[in-house]
């Protein structure tokens, strides 16, 4: 489990629209001579082809997490976006109890243990996947400024270990597996 980390947590908070020049200016061109505006060609159609069906809900770890709650008896909203301030959309929401959970692709979120980074269009990747993880800790400081608790979990952990986590941080038994 993976939760932002104190010192992403630090930094100023981000104005509450969330689109300061600066961070808008970022997140459309990239940092540096990469324009994330418009991506590159794919590698190859098979490349194109993957890409083009991978889904942003539903996910194979998604289902998993979900089914062992759903079997605990822990109800949950699925892709819900929680607040105004942010166009993220939690992948499990408990909005009365202010808590939200991401399951993060290794890949998109450039998991330290297991993402990896492309050889084709290499710098437009690297940076493309350096934004996401600076939206990723963004998300995080506005949620937490807001109340919310943010539980971010990695695609490669078990399924039952995140439930547990998840079950511990609504304050419920971890057992019936």
């Amino acid at each position: 489990m993976t939760v932002g980390s104190p010192a992403s947590l630090s930094r100023p908070p981000e104005p509450l629209d969330g689109h300061s020049p600066v961070v808008a200016d970022e997140q459309s061109r990239g940092v540096g001579d990469v324009d994330l505006r418009r991506s590159p060609a794919a590698s190859s159609v098979a490349v194109r082809s993957r890409f083009r069906r991978q889904g942003r809900r539903d996910t194979a770890p998604e289902l998993a997490v979900r089914r062992r709650l759903h079997a605990r008896g822990v109800r949950y909203r699925v892709d819900v976006r929680p607040c105004q301030e942010t166009r993220a959309r939690g992948d499990l929401v408990w909005k009365g109890r202010r808590l939200i959970v991401f399951i993060d692709g290794c890949f998109w979120h450039s998991c330290p243990s297991c993402g990896h980074q492309p050889h084709a269009n290499a710098a437009w990747w690297a940076e493309k996947l350096a934004a996401n993880v600076r939206r990723d800790r963004r998300t995080d400081a506005v949620l937490t400024a807001q109340g919310w608790r943010v539980l971010r979990f990695w695609e490669h952990e078990e399924p039952d270990a995140v439930a547990d986590a998840i079950c511990a941080a609504l304050g419920r038994e971890l057992s019936a597996r």
